[in-house]
């Protein structure tokens, strides 16, 4: 059965997408099969993967509105052998307003990924940077979330909003939801201000912060205009590196070998 994780944060530009776009292929280069479910509608991870998403027939949106079987609308990702992805396209945003009238709204996106738990060692899920109906759907799918947060100041005000929605999603949704803990993005060891970010978080929510933490490189915007990972693009990289530490830290957790 699947390892579903969700990437959350509702503060935009902390590197979410980059997050499970790398942390997915990192996983596929340790043998496991990994589905990626791109939840925004900004798309990001669909054109970061390398499929324009202009071009996309079906994607989430037809799962959500037009209750097509996410078997059908997965797709392979360009160059990344064992590496699947749900894509998106605008046309979510619309799902997300089909949703609202929707009996059970929270757990279609669970109900959708169910048939599929048997394909994949992991699913990594892309959340939108908010804490609507697509992210609720998003953590009620998932088992555990990951907190992508970026090391400068004010970042992590939002952190206590998304934990009291994670606390709404375990009591009427997903008992089971768990946090796994924080990755520390954007990180510059050079300045004391980073690793006081990380310190306050620990200290204030009494969250894991995962090591290592990923610093800040000019690599990461480059990738997705490539239609490629940090991995890909600058494999030796330090940010490829981490984000590689990263998902054998997450791999070694519960999954089983081979």
């Amino acid at each position: 059965m699947a390892r579903v994780i969700a990437v959350a944060n509702q503060k935009g530009g902390v590197a979410k997408t980059t997050t499970v776009h790398a942390l997915g292929y990192a996983l596929t280069e340790l043998g496991r099969r990994v589905l990626v479910v791109d939840l925004d509608p900004q798309a990001c991870l669909t054109f970061s993967v390398g499929i324009d998403p202009d071009s996309v027939d079906r994607s989430l949106h037809d799962v959500f509105v037009r209750k097509m079987k996410a078997a059908d609308v997965r797709r392979r990702v360009p160059g990344a052998e064992g590496l699947d992805i749900l894509p998106a396209t605008i046309d979510l945003a619309g799902s997300e307003v089909h949703l609202l009238t929707r009996t059970g709204r929270e757990h279609v996106l669970a109900r959708a990924l169910n048939p599929m738990y048997d394909d994949y060692d992991v699913m990594l899920i892309d959340c939108p940077p908010s804490l609507g109906v697509l992210t609720i759907n998003g953590l009620t799918a998932a088992f555990e979330v990951l907190i992508p947060l970026q090391c400068e100041a004010l970042s992590h005000r939002g952190v206590g909003q998304l934990l009291e929605t994670i606390d709404d999603v375990r009591m009427f949704a997903n008992g089971d939801l768990e946090v796994r803990g924080v990755i520390a993005t954007m990180y510059d060891e050079r300045t004391r201000h980073g690793r006081a970010v990380i310190d306050d978080v620990r200290q204030r929510y009494g969250l894991t912060v995962l090591d290592p933490p990923v610093r800040k490189s000019i690599r990461f915007a480059e990738a997705p205009q490539r239609g490629m990972c940090i991995l890909q693009h600058a494999p030796a990289s330090p940010g490829a590196e981490a984000y590689r530490a990263l998902a054998r830290l997450l791999d070694a957790d519960v999954l089983p070998d081979g």
